[in-house]
């Protein structure tokens, strides 16, 4: 018996879709294997207008092609009977057409746009990288501020160490005048004692709130 050009049309698409399936099966999973995929794998591939497959894999979109065309076959074998079905069959085949042919193009254009996503994952991957090299030097600068504080702080803190010694003798040396001066010299000499006391009391608060302020520095350097 002889076929009809629209079995012969349906045997062809019907080896068409089985060679779609072994692409598209292929495409995937070399797109499992691209980091950049990362990318696009949440985002639907084509229009809700042309499939009601919602994925990233090409073969999902496939086995719906499959089903549609499997409901065609079906509602062509009965369309001689009936107007209506031969109406709906020849709508149902020109989606598939469609379908078919938005799948050929996106296999085809499968290489470009992942070549396209691996930049963009390159990109990002540079930005990551400068962040976390940014962030580390920032560090690094925070604990050399930190270092340098504090070398600035002990210096102060000898500088003042320093200077309650010197204070101190000068009070010893001015008591011992004071004792064996003569009367005529005496006010005069308790008045640079005390001053001399006083500012000695003025260094040994400077000196506690160095102290303080180390305190406070080698904390934050553990932090």
């Amino acid at each position: 018996m002889t076929k009809s050009r629209h079995d012969i049309a349906i045997s062809k698409l019907s080896v068409l879709l089985e060679h779609l399936s072994v692409q598209a099966k292929q495409t995937d999973e070399l797109n499992r294997q691209h980091k950049s995929h990362r990318l696009i794998e949440n985002n639907n591939l084509f229009s809700v207008h042309l499939f009601t497959t919602e994925s990233d894999q090409l073969s999902a979109y496939v086995e719906e092609v499959k089903k549609r065309f499997n409901e065609f076959s079906r509602l062509h074998a009965l369309s001689a009977e009936n107007t209506n079905k031969a109406e709906f069959a020849k709508s149902s085949l020109q989606q598939i057409e469609q379908q078919i042919a938005a799948l050929l193009n996106a296999i085809q254009a499968n290489k470009a746009m992942h070549q396209a996503a691996q930049v963009s994952f390159d990109a990002r991957k540079k930005v990551r990288v400068k962040s976390a090299q940014a962030n580390q030097d920032r560090y690094k600068e925070m604990a050399k501020a930190v270092v340098l504080s504090s070398q600035q702080l002990y210096q102060q803190l000898s500088e003042h160490h320093e200077f309650e010694r010197r204070l101190m003798d000068m009070v010893t040396e001015r008591e011992q005048q004071r004792i064996h001066s003569k009367s005529a010299n005496n006010t005069k000499l308790s008045q640079e004692v005390l001053a001399l006391h006083q500012r000695l009391g003025r260094c040994r608060k400077a000196i506690s709130v160095i102290e303080r302020n180390i305190e406070l520095a080698e904390k934050s350097s553990l932090r």
